[in-house]
C-alpha cells in the first residue's frame, strides 16, 4: 500500500488498538498494557460530579472492576462524591495513561454495589485499610492527625483482626452510556472513537470523531 493510501486507511479504519466490538475488552487490553508501563495505579481515574447546585467536583479514585457492562470503584457513603453520587445518579470519569499516551472518557449512570461483591472486595484489602475505612469520617472536618490516629486505634480495640465491612461503606457501579476511546497521532491528528447507548439492552453506535 502505498503512504498516501495507508495513511487515509490509519484515519478512517477501526484497527489495532481500537479493534474489537466489546468496549469493555478493549478497556480491558489497554489497562493491561498500562499496567507494564505506567509506575503508579494504572487503574486511577479522574471521577466527575456534581453538587445538588450544579458545582462540578473532580478527584481520583481508583477503578476496582471493570465488568461486562459496567465500571465499579468503592467509597465511604459519607463523602462528598458519594452523596454527590446519589443525589445526581449521574456521574463521568476519565482513564488516562501519559505512558501509552492514550485516554478513555466514560459517562453513564450511577448505582451502588452494596451486597456480596463489596464485602469479597472489602475482605480483599489490608486489615489497616479495613480498620481505616471505620476510622474515617471521609471529607468531614478533622482537628489533627493525632486525632486520625486515635481513631484508628480506637476502632482496631473495637473490630479486632477481622472486621466486617462497614455500613457507610461500600462501591459504586457505573453503567455507561457513551465511551470514548482517544489515542494520541502525530501532528495532533489524534485518532477519536465515541460508542454511545442508552442503556445495555441497544446495540453501541460507534463514531470516529475530528481530533
Amino acid at each position: 500500500m502505498k503512504q498516501g493510501r495507508r495513511q487515509e486507511a490509519d484515519m478512517t479504519d477501526r484497527d489495532g488498538k481500537f479493534a474489537g466490538d466489546d468496549p469493555f475488552e478493549i478497556i480491558r487490553g489497554w489497562m493491561r498494557e498500562a499496567e507494564a508501563s505506567e509506575v503508579n495505579d494504572h487503574n486511577a481515574i479522574a471521577l466527575s460530579t456534581v453538587d445538588a447546585s450544579g458545582m462540578p467536583n473532580v478527584r481520583m479514585v481508583l477503578l476496582k472492576e471493570v465488568e461486562a457492562d459496567a465500571f465499579v470503584f468503592y467509597t465511604n457513603y459519607g463523602s462528598a462524591k458519594a452523596q454527590e453520587l446519589d443525589h445526581a445518579g449521574k456521574a463521568a470519569f476519565v482513564l488516562h495513561w501519559k505512558s501509552l499516551r492514550r485516554q478513555v472518557r466514560v459517562r453513564g449512570l450511577v448505582s451502588r454495589e452494596d451486597g456480596p461483591q463489596a464485602d469479597a472486595y472489602y475482605r480483599s484489602r489490608s486489615l489497616k485499610s479495613r480498620l481505616g475505612a471505620w476510622a474515617s469520617d471521609q471529607s468531614q472536618p478533622l482537628d489533627g492527625r493525632a486525632s486520625l490516629v486515635a481513631k484508628v486505634a480506637k476502632v482496631t480495640a473495637q473490630q479486632g483482626t477481622n472486621p466486617q465491612r462497614p455500613p457507610f461503606w461500600g462501591g459504586y457501579r457505573i453503567e455507561p452510556t457513551e465511551l470514548e476511546f482517544w489515542s494520541d497521532g502525530a501532528f495532533r491528528l489524534h485518532d477519536r472513537f465515541r460508542w454511545r447507548r442508552e442503556n445495555s439492552m441497544q446495540p453501541w453506535q460507534i463514531t470516529r470523531l475530528n481530533p
